[in-house]
């Protein structure tokens, strides 16, 4: 980047991740782009365990992606960084902290499944970011290829509005090139390797249906743009620039999400793809610049993506490996450089920048600064981690940091050894500095070390990494479930801690409303399982006291009153106080703010949640009797079946996390290998008064 640092033109860069279902093509398609802007110069196949991005060991050996790699390319004289992340479920903290950081996003699908359950999550996900993204329907050369069944499931599963761009020369064995409906013109291959394009008019047997086509992709795009839907009013000729203009802006307005189509492995699509990303994607220029708070005063602040504002940089991600620490860091305003000194105003430290790295997987080049817009990685730093923010020391900024799902379930692991000991507490300790979705918790009254995650195949590769990486030789448990407590009634608690015993004593009173939280209250709490708020009016205990009072509630959160298990959903008002003039203290409304708390999950009737999983299973027809019924068994409700290709079908379920345990095995037995599914954390439910009892007597 030095370099060229005269020449950085901000607007020919774009931040980009591929996301999908697992097994849609993501790190296929990322092989060829990095083959077709000449990273590599061999195609590495995930089936042979030589994609360049799955660089562990585990992600070879599984085939599948289990953490985000970045890579930097070059297009068409454009700089593309470029994310590919895990389509696991187990795995989706690493797809939140890569929508954070990216200006564009790449949905791939698979054509013969559609809209999968985890192509749902990641869609949701990019929502809540305002990713803007282009779609690539890939898997075209497979038997069940259907195009427009996965656009039409788009609209119905994704609320999308989806505008095709291509539209398929054939499928599965027949799949033979593509159409561009933008450029009216027939592309098909000359060459396995995909380099040898060459472009035909459209056939007569296609061309009414491509005209068909393009007509209502103009249509689609004219609607999106009010200067547009005039000129089309009125008949006045419409541009091709007016089109491109009017769709790039409606993609990074998220009113429009371009579908382009193709098949990764068999090399076809993945040019035009890169093109659309191009032509199509924000640079870090048209995205709203970023806020944040000023640490000290909370007044926001605003940065753009300019070299000359103060810096500004938010660290996602971080990798312990042999070589160090490596702290992957988007810097949205100022210059990053090397040998400078910048302030994390989270920990209220000081970082020495050392090392600036651009990445190509587990391959870096060092650099001497990254400008605004751009991605690369720090070596070197001590305090920072996942979701702080690096800015000036003279111009302090806070970026909102990056929320993660709370793990679903746990393990216990011990050591073999003493001197395993030693090295499994530092190999968990650098896991859970690179996995903000793995905890670690040491259980004082067992003196056990329980280990949580995301599921069963995140805590296996988990311990899979202790044990490689660390050396260090464990027993694991069995998995159990990470239970809830909630209450399902109001209840007004009136609590008084007094402690007066001569001399100056502790004196506190707070009375608080609790409710379980609406759906409504669950989106203004942004994600917090307490939704506290001061209601007092009239002043009856000060402003420090009633955060004193929160804190101690919050507190209390972690251990409920039926079964010790954190406690969740519970809106809470402060409606009234008292304290004393000189007894009162913060330690005082601390105290009372707990007890007042216990008092109020103890009376709001408490109940027991577990988690509940969307189980999508895929298996041919003879056995959907078989699948249905073993759901049922397991405490599942089926929500839906629909057909999956030639002689396949989807079922959707909502099913208990506890029935899931050992799920893999039965189905394989079931289906003799043939079905396979996908699970993902759906929300927390009611247990039925015989689980919950279980769970109280410790029986689960």
């Amino acid at each position: 980047m030095s370099k060229k640092s005269a020449k950085f033109d901000l607007s020919k860069v774009r931040n980009i991740g591929i996301i999908a279902h697992i097994d849609a093509g993501k790190t296929t398609t990322t092989e060829r782009v990095l083959y077709y802007t000449g990273m590599v110069h061999r195609i590495g196949e995930v089936h042979d365990g030589a994609a360049t991005t799955d660089y562990m060991e585990q992600e070879r050996e599984r085939g599948i992606t289990i953490t985000s790699a970045a890579v930097t390319s070059s297009w068409r004289d454009h700089q593309i960084n470029l994310i590919d992340t895990p389509g696991h479920v187990d795995f989706t903290a690493e797809v939140q902290r890569s929508l954070r950081v990216l200006d564009g996003g790449v949905t791939v699908f698979d054509s013969v499944a559609g809209v999968e359950p985890q192509s749902e999550t990641v869609w949701r996900q990019a929502n809540e970011y305002n990713v803007p993204r282009i779609c690539f329907v890939n898997k075209m050369d497979r038997t069940g290829a259907n195009f427009e069944r996965t656009v039409d499931m788009m609209i119905d599963r994704l609320k999308a509005n989806p505008v095709c761009l291509h539209m398929p020369y054939g499928s599965g064995d027949e799949f033979r090139g593509i159409i561009d409906l933008r450029n009216m013109e027939l592309i098909t291959y000359g060459d396995d390797l995909g380099t040898a394009i060459e472009r035909h008019p459209i056939p007569e047997s296609h061309r009414e249906e491509a005209e068909t086509r393009r007509l209502e992709m103009i249509e689609k795009i004219v609607e999106s743009d009010e200067l547009l839907t005039e000129k089309y009013l009125m008949e006045e000729e419409i541009t091709q620039d007016d089109i491109v203009a009017a769709l790039r802006a409606g993609t990074i307005s998220g009113k429009l999400h371009p579908v382009l189509c193709g098949s990764a492995l068999k090399n076809k699509g993945v040019q035009l793809l890169l093109d659309a990303v191009v032509d199509l994607l924000p640079s870090p220029l048209d995205i709203p610049p970023i806020t944040g708070i000023h640490p000290k005063t909370d007044a926001e602040a605003v940065r753009h993506a300019d070299d000359n504002e103060p810096l500004a940089a938010l660290v996602f991600k971080i990798i312990s490996d042999k070589y160090g620490r490596l702290a992957f860091t988007r810097v949205y305003s100022g210059v990053l450089r090397a040998g400078t000194s910048l302030y994390n105003p989270g920990k209220n430290t000081t970082e020495r920048i050392g090392r600036i790295v651009r990445m190509t997987a587990d391959h870096r080049d060092d650099i001497e600064e990254v400008r605004a817009g751009d991605i690369a990685a720090i070596i070197g730093l001590k305090e920072t981690f996942t979701g702080d923010t690096l800015c000036a020391p003279n111009d302090p900024i806070i970026l909102e940091n990056i929320k993660f799902p709370e793990p679903v379930i746990e393990v216990a692991i011990e050591p073999n050894s003493k001197a395993d000991q030693d090295k499994m507490g530092l190999g968990l300790r650098k896991l859970a500095e690179e996995d903000p979705t793995f905890k670690v918790e040491v259980d004082s009254n067992l003196g056990q070390t329980k280990i949580k995650g995301m599921g069963e195949l995140h805590l296996e590769v988990l311990v899979d990494r202790l044990m490689r990486e660390f050396g260090v030789q464990a027993t694991v448990g069995r998995p159990r479930v990470a239970y809830r407590e909630t209450i399902t009634r109001s209840y007004s608690a009136d609590t008084v801690f007094k402690r007066q015993s001569g001399g100056s004593g502790m004196y506190a009173r707070v009375a608080i409303e609790f409710s379980p939280m609406t759906d409504e209250e669950r989106v203004e709490a942004k994600g917090d399982e307490l939704f506290f708020t001061n209601d007092i009016r009239g002043g009856s205990i000060t402003n420090e006291f009633a955060r004193a009072a929160e804190k101690g509630a919050r507190e209390a959160m972690e251990g409920g009153v039926i079964a010790g298990y954190p406690v969740v959903n519970i809106r809470a008002r402060l409606v009234d106080g008292a304290m004393h003039d000189v007894d009162s203290n913060e330690m005082a409304f601390k105290i009372a703010g707990s007890m007042c708390l216990k008092d109020g999950i103890k009376n709001g009737a408490p109940v027991i949640l577990e988690p509940t999983m969307k189980v999508e299973v895929v298996a041919p027809d003879d056995y959907t009797g078989s699948i249905v019924g073993d759901l049922a068994s397991r405490r599942g409700i089926v929500e839906g079946m629909e057909p999956r290709g030639i002689g396949t079908t989807g079922i959707r379920a909502a099913v208990p996390l506890s029935e899931m345990f050992g799920y893999a095995t039965q189905l394989r037995n079931m289906t003799q290998g043939r079905g396979n599914f996908t699970m993902e954390f759906d929300k927390y439910s009611i247990a039925p008064k015989n689980i919950a009892d279980e769970v109280i007597s410790g029986g689960r």
